[in-house]
């Protein structure tokens, strides 16, 4: 069967890249991007059509003019912002999702993708190698409204045989697109400063290790997720994934290796802070690596280097000198 590809949300940090590996395996033709508002750069050979989520007739009918047999949700808001908006936080995780879900229902579409993350741990949940199964206490509205939205998506699946999947993202690490408000960010914001300041003032702390995963790593896991036999999928909430867990000390040390006088700074009192010291420091995936396969190929080591190569480049070219 012809794949076409719905992607919901495509403007964002992973939508940007994920539709350009979509557009590679199945043809530009076949994948449709859509977000609330145009992308600041006119993607030119690919279909957009501007669409909220939250407006369940617009998105009926993008379902019926275009007929999807996948459909990606990447819409939503993000840790910190929703911290500020909790109540639209929640609308748009909740309620955008419950709209997808119905309407893949009602178009027969044949898989759905939606993207969890470790924010659906809390100040209960084991720090180190979290395990797929255990305490989850989420205390940001983020956090609540991903670990609803993994039980709305395994209902689905038990209850209408919607093949829903998902992934449990932690922090994503990319040069390409600009990142969305969470409070993993510090680990894009840090090469950007280091490149052009040769400083960074961290609004986490030196010891705060985050999971964290190269965009590169995260678009082969949600592709081979997608991939994947449906019996190969035993978890319909959403499976935990990593790729490699760090701090902003541990990270700064990489960056000198590029830029000897590097130096960082720690701002005191951030409210991210708070939120970081609720989530793990290292997530066990073994249940993604047993079922589909998973293996991460960046270490910290290769995502400082490809990050530092790439930034320099882009820096380079956008501010028309030399670094």
């Amino acid at each position: 069967m012809e794949e076409r590809i719905i992607i919901l949300g495509s403007n964002g940090q992973i939508g940007t890249e994920l539709a350009a590996a979509l557009r590679e395996k199945f043809g530009h033709t076949q994948v449709i991007t859509s977000d609330i508002r145009p992308p600041q750069i006119p993607e030119g050979y690919s279909l957009f059509e501007p669409v909220d989520v939250l407006d369940r007739e617009a998105l009926h009918g993008l379902f019926t003019k275009y007929r999807p047999t996948q459909v990606y949700l990447l819409a939503a808001m993000l840790s910190a912002t929703g911290e500020k908006y909790p109540r639209q936080a929640w609308d748009l995780n909740i309620n955008g999702l419950l709209n997808v879900l119905d309407l893949s229902l009602e178009h027969s579409v044949r898989k759905v993708f939606w993207p969890s993350s470790i924010a659906v741990f809390g100040p209960h949940s084991p720090k180190a190698n979290t395990p797929q199964y255990t305490v989850m206490d989420p205390n940001t509205i983020y956090g609540i409204s991903k670990l609803s939205g993994e039980r709305i998506c395994e209902y689905y699946f038990n209850r209408f045989g919607l093949d829903v999947r998902s992934i449990r993202y932690p922090g994503i690490i990319s040069w390409k697109a600009a990142p969305g408000g969470g409070t993993t960010d510090y680990a894009i914001h840090i090469f950007h400063d280091a490149l052009k300041n040769n400083m960074y003032n961290c609004f986490l702390s030196a010891e705060t290790a985050l999971p964290m995963l190269y965009m590169d790593d995260a678009i082969r896991a949600t592709l081979d997720l997608m991939d994947a036999a449906p019996d190969k999928i035993r978890i319909r909430s959403s499976y935990n994934l990593t790729g490699v867990s760090f701090t902003p000390s541990m990270l700064a040390a990489e960056i000198r290796r590029f830029l000897p006088d590097f130096t960082i700074s720690y701002a005191d009192n951030d409210p991210r802070q708070a939120i970081a010291d609720t989530w793990p420091n290292s997530i066990d995936d073994t249940e993604a690596r047993n079922d589909w396969g998973w293996k991460p190929a960046f270490d910290l080591s290769r995502i400082t280097e490809v990050m530092i190569g790439n930034l320099s480049e882009k820096i380079h070219i956008e501010d028309g000198k030399s670094i």
